[in-house]
């Protein structure tokens, strides 16, 4: 496996320096991006290295015996092996390509809905989730006629864990719950959600999508069954991530899709199918984005992840100090475990209204429900304004937006 770039002293001057999206402009004013959590700017050397394939390295992989072939296939097993390193997997095989976080979700439900679920059975997930581990758990549990279980959160964004161990039972065939909420920031102590289902020996499939860029995350440490990340929510290209799982619990699911190279071998009378992670892999895989995501990985390993974060938390604790100095400021999601959110409202103001002005000003938040409209439905609102920050954040930036919703303020009242 590579071994880990040099880490320098934390800088996110320096960071900024190589992000060339960060030096454009947006309606003639510097742009200032707090939307890192819908996705993150791409660092020079994952965009180098997407360009580097196509014009030296671009040929299909696992079929040739031509030099190229062979050199697309070392490039892109090398990412899967730098994915397992990064994640703290037992090896490259238990680490599946995927679109990203959502196709890894429906895979495991895909998986568990022909082979695991049945009539009463249970599924359980939390009220914190992205609708993508909702949808597919609902389309699994139509299909089979198992029920899915939602674990209430507290006022301020918090899992009610006691709420959580109650609905753990014999009839509880998978939980399914985030990291970190993209809504709300809040993080869940996953290491008590998997050590408690499996007691019951209950598989626990866990969405890092927003985890994986804020903190390091060790698999095996965390005993998680399934865990899912997404490149462009870690610097690296869109319509990649993977799906890891421990070689037992990928074992238990069958195909996700037919085709190419995830067959053993295959005739009329019937096909036998590759083992993991192979058999998940249909069809010729998104090359470029694999080496991308491996790119993505080598730049945060050359982070100190650690101070990275003690100045995400900064950055959160300063925005909320300056933005409440705004009249009608309410913050949604204000969990003392939480990572780089902050979410809120402007009086009577729709989100939408304020994240339109606030934009022509060159600050670019996200508005609406984020995808988690049970969450909005839990408070009330249609949707928050959301700023999320990364590494390469500032205080200018907060400042910035302080002042970007409190002119939209003045002018929308």
């Amino acid at each position: 496996m590579k071994d880990r770039p040099h880490v320098a002293p934390f800088d996110p001057e320096r960071l900024r320096a190589e992000f060339p999206a960060l030096g454009i402009e947006v309606h003639g004013k510097p742009l200032v991006y707090l939307d890192n959590a819908a996705t993150t700017q791409k660092p020079r050397a994952v965009l180098d290295r997407i360009v580097r394939y196509y014009e030296q390295e671009n040929a299909n992989v696992h079929r040739g015996v031509h030099a190229l072939s062979q050199i697309a296939t070392e490039a892109y097993e090398g990412a899967r092996a730098r994915i397992a390193s990064f994640l703290g997997a037992s090896g490259p095989d238990e680490i599946v390509f995927t679109r990203g976080t959502t196709e890894s979700i429906n895979l495991v439900a895909h998986g568990f809905a022909r082979s695991v679920l049945g009539p009463g059975d249970e599924i359980v997930i939390t009220h914190l989730e992205h609708h993508s581990n909702i949808v597919p758990w609902q389309l699994a549990a139509e299909a089979t006629g198992a029920v899915v279980r939602v674990v209430p959160i507290d006022e301020d964004g918090t899992v009610d864990f006691d709420a959580y161990l109650d609905l753990l039972g014999s009839r509880t065939r998978i939980v399914s719950v985030s990291h970190v909420s993209n809504s709300l920031g809040t993080v869940n102590p996953v290491e008590r959600f998997v050590r408690a289902a499996h007691e019951h020996g209950i598989p626990v499939l866990v969405d890092g999508a927003q985890a994986v860029a804020h903190a390091p995350v060790d698999v095996r440490a965390l005993d998680v069954d399934y865990y899912c990340l997404s490149g462009h929510k870690m610097f690296g290209p869109t319509g990649i991530g993977a799906l890891y799982g421990k070689a037992e619990a990928l074992d238990r699911l069958p195909p996700w899709q037919g085709g190419g190279d995830m067959i053993a071998s295959v005739s009329f009378a019937g096909t036998t199918y590759a083992a993991p992670p192979l058999r998940f892999e249909a069809g010729t895989p998104h090359i470029e984005g694999a080496v991308g995501l491996a790119a993505a990985i080598d730049f945060l390993g050359a982070v100190d992840r650690d101070a990275a974060a003690a100045h995400e938390a900064e950055l959160v604790r300063y925005a909320h100090e300056r933005l409440a100095s705004i009249p009608g400021i309410r913050f949604i999601g204000t969990s003392p475990h939480k990572t780089a959110v902050v979410s809120f409202l402007v009086g009577s103001l729709h989100p939408y209204d304020v994240g339109t002005l606030v934009d022509r000003f060159g600050v670019a938040v996200r508005t609406g429900h984020h995808c988690t409209e049970p969450v909005m439905a839990r408070y009330g609102i249609p949707g928050t304004v959301r700023a999320s920050f990364a590494l390469y954040n500032t205080k200018a930036d907060v400042d910035a937006l302080v002042e970007a919703v409190d002119r939209a303020r003045r002018l929308l009242s």
